[in-house]
């Protein structure tokens, strides 16, 4: 059963099992509905709990059902049907009350949690807004600026940040039936509050709305999903209840068949197949217990602070004192700025960086589980990192490179076992980016892929399998990216323009910007190196900025020219001067082509990554894009957004 009912004394308990996470279905939505009638009808039950087996409470709609026709009994009767109870509920959560699930909870008159319970309204990140009241409701019991943070971002609060707001009514200690069936006995003794729609909400004024129009703006960045909610929370506001409901619903059905909606809905479903690909569901992973980074530096400190995030204690090794002393440096700059943002305390913090061991000694190794080597991008020092690993490291552990253009062939050649050797490319900071490439070499082993797949679900990091070639996929579409700007700037269209036209379809920098903040030296020195090797790299608009010492922020100028201490770009006559013989005048392009001629780019370089095997799925280049490169979630990736699906 779906939904069963029992009693302890007066109070009924309402249990819903619908595994994996208790979702809305049809079947579970009657199931409620039925149980609502049956204990109004019964003289003997005084209050209702409503609790959920399993490792959660309500977490949301049935994604199975995404796409396919209602049925009823449709989820805001069933919240106004549970309001409107004669005998009053408690929902008491566990796990995560998201969407419908909270919607449900907001139903019932009172809601208690366990500490470590997550509670919201996460819908905009699907392209919709909440449909059963979760616009309406959350304003008349937290109130507006509250219910404006939690509904237009999307992201859920703990138990304890609820109890703050109102949101949740206890935070239970202990057993959370017991304390539930405890709360709702005492609270008869007391005066029942009003039902949420029965409750006053207090309505800012044009300037609160004014003022969050143009945050939640900021933050959407081309989304339509944050700011009709914000709409919708006004209406709650301002308008009476049912009025209220009908426009957020009215709200609801339209955003839910945009483009926008369904662009999300792909990425929803990416990022849920992602970390468990079915061809490796019947391979058991190697346990992860200890972990090893190779090279201190920004990004071997930021893997080692993300498998520190994981819980696993870690072995830093560098060359020399000097350069541990740097590395263990890098790594409490990190925990330290955790610290600053609130993201730990500074005994979380500590504890983290304690669990590190910083040494030149390889021999150190020699229990890890798993070595993820981080040096320098120069194969023969890499070469040499393996050489010592496959000397001091168990025969069964997972050796790992994170190199981001070489082929790892090349650097694990003559490895023993090499069935254990995989290259694990993360994203700087890694330990902030959710992007993780994994990309097995023809002798990698089917358990070292699964654990490469495992360690990014502890990682909580979204992993793509990716082929061997010069930049794997993200990299490799970023070239392109970059010479098809260029090429725009060889036409005449201004390097300022074509940012400005990236910002503006939804990406945090353009593709110029981009280059400054992370240093136009980086890629110039691959391409020397190429250069150095015989190939036949064609000289480009980078590298006469470069040769004459433009290189980004950290020189003062690149593509742009910086003041002193700032970081706001601004047009540059040198550069102007430095590239007018490379530039031919055009035919003016808007923005919006621009950014269509961009994106079509990407996705030619995705298709032909998809030809050649470097990809297994559009989808995943995709995860690639939005994960790693920060094309724009709402438009689903280059490759559902040029139409390239399947």
């Amino acid at each position: 059963m779906t939904v069963t009912i029992a009693r302890q004394g007066e109070i009924a308990v309402v249990t819903v099992d619908n595994p994996p996470v208790n979702a809305l279905s049809a079947a579970l939505r009657q199931g409620l509905w039925d149980a609502a009638d049956t204990l109004d009808a019964d003289a003997s039950v005084a209050a209702v709990v409503l609790v959920c087996a399993g490792r959660t409470f309500i977490a949301g709609a049935d994604v199975t059902e995404f796409g396919k026709p209602p049925v009823p009994p449709h989820l805001p009767d069933l919240v106004a049907r549970i309001e409107g109870a004669q005998k009053p509920w408690t929902a008491a959560i566990h796990g995560s009350a998201l969407g419908g699930g909270l919607e449900v909870a907001l139903g019932c008159r009172f809601r208690v949690a366990v500490p470590d319970a997550s509670l919201g309204l996460p819908e905009v990140s699907l392209g919709i807004v909440p449909g059963a009241g979760g616009t309406v409701r959350t304003p008349r019991v937290v109130g507006v600026p509250a219910a404006v943070d939690l509904v237009t971002s999307g992201r859920p609060m703990r138990a304890a940040k609820a109890a703050e707001a109102g949101l949740v009514d206890a935070v239970i200690q202990g057993d959370l039936l017991e304390g539930a069936v405890t709360f709702a006995r005492q609270a008869l003794t007391r005066p029942l509050p009003e039902p949420a729609l029965s409750r006053p909400v207090a309505a800012p004024d044009a300037e609160f709305w004014a003022e969050q129009e143009k945050a939640v703006a900021k933050v959407a960045k081309g989304a339509a999903a944050p700011l009709r909610a914000l709409a919708c929370l006004r209406k709650a506001a301002e308008a009476g209840f049912a009025e209220a409901m009908a426009f957020e619903r009215e709200t609801f059905l339209e955003l839910r068949g945009s483009d926008q909606a369904a662009a999300l809905r792909h990425v929803f479903f990416a990022e849920r197949a992602a970390p468990r690909p079915a061809a490796l569901r019947d391979v058991e992973p190697l346990p992860l217990r200890r972990a090893a980074v190779i090279g201190g530096g920004t990004m071997g400190a930021g893997i080692a602070a993300a498998l520190r995030d994981a819980g696993l204690p870690v072995v830093l090794v560098e060359r020399d004192d000097e350069a541990v002393a740097r590395g263990m440096a890098n790594l409490r700059g990190i925990f330290d700025g955790a610290v600053r943002r609130g993201k730990l305390t500074e005994a979380q913090a500590a504890a983290r960086l304690a669990g590190v061991a910083g040494t030149t000694d390889y021999a150190a190794l020699a229990d890890a589980d798993l070595v993820i080597e981080a040096v320098f991008e120069e194969i023969g020092v890499k070469r040499a990192v393996f050489e010592q690993l496959a000397r001091v490291c168990r025969p069964d552990a997972v050796l790992a490179t994170n190199t981001s253009y070489l082929d790892p062939r090349a650097i694990a050649g003559g490895l023993p076992n090499p069935g254990r050797f995989i290259g694990l490319h993360f994203f700087s900071p890694a330990n902030v980016m959710k992007l993780l490439e994994i990309v097995p070499v023809p002798e990698t082993s089917d358990r070292t892929l699964a654990t490469g797949f495992a360690l990014a679900r502890a990682l909580k990091k979204i992993p793509v399998r990716a082929g061997i070639c010069e930049g794997f996929i993200g990299n490799r579409i970023l070239k392109r990216y970059r010479a098809a700007a260029e090429a725009l700037v060889r036409k005449g269209v201004p390097i300022a323009e074509i940012d400005a036209a990236m910002r503006g379809h939804g990406f945090a920098m353009g593709p110029f910007e981009a280059q400054d903040l992370g240093g136009l030296d980086i890629a110039f020195l691959q391409r020397e190196g190429a250069r150095a090797a015989g190939q036949d790299v064609a000289e480009t608009l980078g590298d006469i900025l470069v040769r004459v010492g433009r290189k980004g922020q950290k020189t003062g100028g690149g593509w742009y020219d910086y003041a002193p201490g700032e970081r706001k770009p601004q047009p540059s006559a040198s550069v102007a001067e430095l590239l007018a013989r490379e530039i031919a005048p055009g035919a003016a392009m808007s923005r919006d082509q621009i950014a269509q001629a961009l994106v079509a780019e990407m996705a030619a370089e995705g298709q032909a990554i998809l030809d050649e095997g470097i990809a297994q799925a559009p989808a995943d280049i995709d995860l690639v894009e939005i994960h790693g490169y920060g094309f724009p979630r709402w438009r689903g990736g280059p490759m559902f957004a040029t139409g390239i699906r399947g």
